[in-house]
């Protein structure tokens, strides 16, 4: 097993889908106008428009942890507070990012059900005190799919919607594997946001098959005001902006996003399928997305490692994470499995 080989740990060690590539490429050819004033953001912004189906605001940024942070601030003020899952990346691996750009809006924990959140724990959290030395609850930040792999319904997220609303609450979605989760569902990328209720997107490219890239939407334009301002004091407005938006072009204009995320999604049920019938090997979550969640032995884990096999195993003592990805291999996936069967029998 060489350093090149198909690995699990993330769905960001893989490289650059063909369609991604292709359209940077042509992208390349000549000068075009800097900082977002080309024919290639123009044209990503519009794909974007027809998919979902609406008048949606754009903006692009280099990564998730800039988009969510971004996004977040622009619906904050610094005494406000965004409700969130125990495990939601913009609490647990953005290095205070969310807080740092809004001045201070804290983040609270609710609780969640298969790492999702509902209404009666965002209920819970947004009324536990009223007082001004409080901070006060203004967002809820939902992740699709989730951190564990689950997937919110456009039902489960209408009742969240409704249920911000009532509290006056803005609902941001972070959709670092939002393709994952259409995939799965079969809905559409409408359905599932604004249609549901959503006020703010940040549509994920880098784990689809994107070098770089994130796409933030305001579905609510009343949001997006001096949005723009925020990305470049933020260093997120990018003078050479085809290079970031050309890619979307290229996953979208013929649904390559799609595809790349139900094959990433038809590996993960793979594996979790060759070893359903491991003694000992539990399947901790539901497998929704291109996340398979195990739990495994100590030795086991120790003894895939020592093959050369990369994974992440933070989700508590046992836990192991394997991520598929736009290019996972088959072949790939059933190596894996036998090496996980092997290592539990020893």
């Amino acid at each position: 097993m060489t350093d090149k080989s198909q690995q699990f740990a993330s769905d960001n060690y893989s490289g650059i889908c063909p369609e991604a590539w292709a359209a940077m490429e042509q992208a390349n050819h000549g000068h075009e106008r800097a900082y977002g004033d080309d024919q290639w953001t123009a044209r990503a912004s519009d794909h974007f428009r027809k998919l979902f189906e609406t008048d949606c605001e754009v903006f692009f940024a280099f990564n998730g942890t800039a988009a969510n942070s971004l996004a977040l601030s622009s619906l904050c003020q610094s005494y406000h507070s965004v409700i969130c899952s125990e495990t939601a990346h913009v609490e647990t691996d953005e290095c205070g990012a969310p807080e740092f750009f809004s001045n201070g809006s804290k983040l609270l924990i609710a609780g969640t059900q298969n790492g999702k959140l509902t209404p009666e724990s965002i209920r819970e959290i947004a009324l536990k005190r009223q007082d001004i030395h409080y901070p006060k609850p203004r967002v809820v930040t939902l992740t699709q799919a989730t951190e564990v792999g689950s997937v919110y319904t456009p039902e489960e997220v209408r009742a969240i919607s409704a249920t911000c609303k009532e509290l006056g609450l803005n609902l941001h979605m972070d959709g670092a594997r939002f393709s994952n989760a259409c995939a799965f569902l079969g809905c559409t990328p409408a359905e599932l946001t604004w249609k549901a209720g959503v006020d703010v997107l940040c549509f994920g490219g880098t784990k689809n098959g994107m070098a770089v890239g994130e796409a933030i939407l305001f579905f609510n334009h009343k949001l997006a005001e001096d949005f723009d301002y925020r990305c470049k004091q933020a260093g997120q407005l990018a003078s050479k902006m085809r290079f970031l938006s050309a890619p979307w072009v290229g996953l979208l204009e013929n649904d390559a996003w799609l595809k790349h995320a139900r094959h990433a999604n038809h590996c993960a049920q793979l594996l979790a399928q060759l070893v359903a019938d491991i003694p000992g090997v539990e399947l901790m979550f539901p497998v929704q997305a291109n996340g398979v969640f195990l739990q495994l032995s100590e030795p086991a884990i120790a003894a895939l490692t020592a093959k050369g096999w990369r994974f992440y195993t933070f989700i508590g003592k046992g836990g192991a994470r394997f991520m598929c990805s736009w290019d996972t291999e088959e072949d790939r996936v059933r190596e894996l499995a036998a090496d996980i069967r092997t290592v539990m029998s020893a």
